[in-house]
């Protein structure tokens, strides 16, 4: 094979490299180096300029953050001590310290509970009513959790400052503040919805942790829920083991991070939640429960399904005074080149652009002799694969024009020609699949035929007259491209048309690769017309002249019969002669005695009686039998569900009276067959 051209598979030769071709990459290699180039440059400049800016921006709301989280605390901690030092100076139980506390927290209203511990080293608790009663939580929650963390107020009390997630408790966004007061402690029990507001600044996101690396404030407030711990992540790890207060920094993070402390946080709920319903069983608070399912169950359903790999976060954080807690704030690095990479995809988009204009115009311009004459190359190759009728573009009116309209008449001439010939048929024996001469096949021969066709022609004519002959043959072709079509689909070869009549045969030149495939597709072909025909018939009524329904008679037989091109030299055609095609085209017309639309004969039936439900007819004495025929009317597939399940019903179906086959006297309008006792 030489270096300029090739065989392809489709069998049409090709130049390899073209002039269309050269200057083609000619042109890409100068496109793409020139604009490619500028885009690099102008890409890692911009690249570094957002990248100083990001990570300026991220510092400059963490700093924000963090001022807010501790002018939060501070707020807190300075209107609790002024409460629980007016409650010690009244007395607890006097009127005056309750009208304290109901002012207090009508000022406060973030504020959920208050303990302390006073000299007495009796424990106070207040709590705010109205907070709870907002937010739909049971205020034994706020008595249950002090229980359970009073090692926290006693911290508290020997000069320690802690602070605590008490979201799992409540299932609810809450923070448990706990610092000395005096010679006692005092906690406070609060929500940080300010804290929320302000650490959800757009594409920067803030959150809290304390000194146990417990996740307090978060966007994601499922985290919070579920308790989940950071302890186990490097950058946690290395912001604890820092001696600078603050820092910025780019950072690599496993996004299964998230599900880790999601798994962790759900261990930390479930053991909260259990030292938690001990209380609320003593109080009867199902209510508490209940939240304690829902968050076992958010959990597993949220964190269950994130996926595996690498985020990149510009990360800064800022270590509070307070009780060892920090706030780091991140944007994911690719959040913040997102403007860049739309600028690099719109400049790759011009390239494009670019590029393919310039290729537009040479190849518009190289291939305006070579592009016809491939089309044509093309379109001779599509009619010998057996696609007769090929629409091709108008040509010029130079030579290769004029070559071009000749073709498109040629080719308008085969599509006429295939339509009065079995085209497969044709397409086989010109590449030399069929040769002239009979052979012998194991065939499945199908014959159908219209119910009352003469009467329904006569009553065209009588009311369209001279445009009966159109309109029956328009009502006709309407109805043989559907049974064409069901033949087509299961493998089977239509032979002819005999008037209203259609003749199809499976297992010829096609095969399924065995008679009882090919018995198969055949009788399932009969039973796609009946559908078929159901569906067509479903608009029509019987009194319509121009219109009437449809009902056929199927006849099916399979035998050995010969099946070749039979003709003259001026005229062949490829069909099957035997006689079982004598017995195929006999059956078909005893459909209408035995009140049937599809018939199989014992030899068929023996091949699929396993696939159809069928009902054996009374043996049938035909002309030229010696033996009795034993027929079977084929009622449907034999494991399907919908449709009939027996001969009544597909009677009913169809419209087809129920006829008792033994008072049926089929000698007086057929004669060449009889209907008699089997045996």
């Amino acid at each position: 094979m030489s270096d300029e051209k090739q065989e392809t598979q489709s069998g049409l030769t090709t130049v390899r490299f073209s002039i269309g071709a050269k200057l083609i990459t000619i042109i890409t290699i100068i496109v793409l180096v020139s604009l490619g180039s500028i885009t690099v440059l102008v890409s890692w400049l911009v690249s570094e300029d957002l990248r100083v800016a990001a990570e300026a921006n991220n510092l400059e709301i963490n700093r924000r953050s963090s001022l807010e989280a501790e002018s939060t605390f501070a707020n807190v901690r300075s209107n609790s001590r002024i409460l629980m030092q007016t409650i010690t100076a009244v007395g607890a139980g006097s009127a005056l310290a309750q009208e304290s506390a109901d002012s207090f927290f009508e000022e406060n209203p973030q504020i959920a509970a208050v303990f302390f511990t006073a000299f007495t080293e009796t424990d106070e608790s207040l709590h705010n009513a109205r907070f709870f009663g907002s937010q739909e939580i049971d205020a034994s929650l706020a008595e249950s959790y002090r229980l359970i963390h009073r090692s926290a107020l006693k911290r508290a009390a020997a000069g320690e400052t802690v602070l605590l997630n008490a979201a799992p408790h409540f299932a609810a966004p809450m923070l448990a503040f706990f610092f000395p007061w005096r010679n006692g402690g005092g906690g406070v029990l609060f929500t940080p919805a300010g804290l929320n507001d302000n650490f959800a600044f757009g594409t920067n996101q803030s959150f809290l942790i304390n000194d146990q690396n417990d996740i307090l404030v978060h966007a994601d407030f499922d985290l919070v829920r579920t308790g989940a711990n950071m302890s186990d992540q490097d950058f946690i790890k290395s912001i604890s083991g820092s001696s600078e207060r603050n820092k910025q920094q780019l950072i690599e993070v496993d996004a299964e991070f998230v599900r880790a402390a999601a798994n962790q946080g759900s261990f930390r709920a479930k053991w909260a939640g259990i030292q938690r319903n001990l209380q609320v069983l003593i109080r009867n608070s199902v209510k508490a429960v209940y939240r304690l399912l829902k968050i076992e169950t958010d959990a597993v359903e949220k964190y269950t399904t994130i996926d595996d790999g690498k985020i990149r976060l510009f990360m800064a954080y800022t270590k509070l005074n307070v009780a060892g807690s920090a706030v780091i704030t991140s944007i994911e690095y690719d959040k913040v080149f997102e403007g860049i990479d739309a600028t690099t995809r719109r400049n790759l988009y011009l390239t494009a652009a670019v590029l393919s204009i310039s290729i537009i115009f040479i190849w518009f311009f190289s291939k305006s002799i070579s592009v016809p004459l491939k089309a044509l190359a093309s379109a001779a190759h599509t009619i010998e694969g057996g696609t007769f009728d090929v629409q091709m573009q108008p040509g010029g009116s130079d030579e290769i024009g004029l070559l071009t309209s000749s073709f498109q008449r040629m080719s308008s001439a085969l599509g006429i020609f295939g339509r009065f010939t079995n085209r497969d048929i044709a397409v086989k024996a010109m590449r030399g699949e069929i040769k002239p001469g009979g052979l012998p096949k194991h065939a499945t021969v199908f014959f159908s035929d219209i119910r009352e066709f003469t009467a329904k022609s006569e009553n065209f004519t009588k009311t369209f007259g001279d445009e009966a002959s159109d309109r029956i043959v328009h009502w006709l072709n309407n109805y043989f491209t559907h049974m064409v079509e069901c033949v087509e689909k299961t493998g089977g070869v239509v032979d002819k048309f005999i008037g209203d009549a259609v003749m199809a045969h499976w297992g010829t030149a096609f095969t399924a690769g065995s008679p009882k495939k090919d018995a198969f597709n055949c009788i399932a072909a009969a039973l796609m017309m009946r559908r078929a025909l159901y569906f067509m018939n479903k608009d029509r009524t019987a009194d319509d002249p121009g219109n009437p329904p449809i009902r056929i008679g199927c006849g099916i037989n399979t035998g050995i019969v010969t099946a070749g091109q039979i003709g003259s030299d001026l005229r062949m055609e490829y069909t099957v002669i035997g006689d079982p095609v004598n017995l195929a085209s006999r059956t078909e017309a005893l459909n209408k005695p035995l009140g049937t639309d599809i018939l199989i004969t014992e030899d068929t039936w023996k091949l699929v009686k396993k696939k159809f439900v069928t009902e054996e007819m009374p043996s049938v004495t035909v002309k030229g039998k010696e033996k009795p025929v034993r027929i079977f009317a084929v009622v449907n597939f034999a494991k399907v569900n919908r449709g009939p399940k027996t001969l009544a019903d597909v009677r009913k179906l169809l419209n087809i009276e129920d006829i008792d086959v033994s008072q049926v006297d089929v000698d007086a309008d057929e004669k060449k067959y009889k209907i008699g006792e089997e045996g």
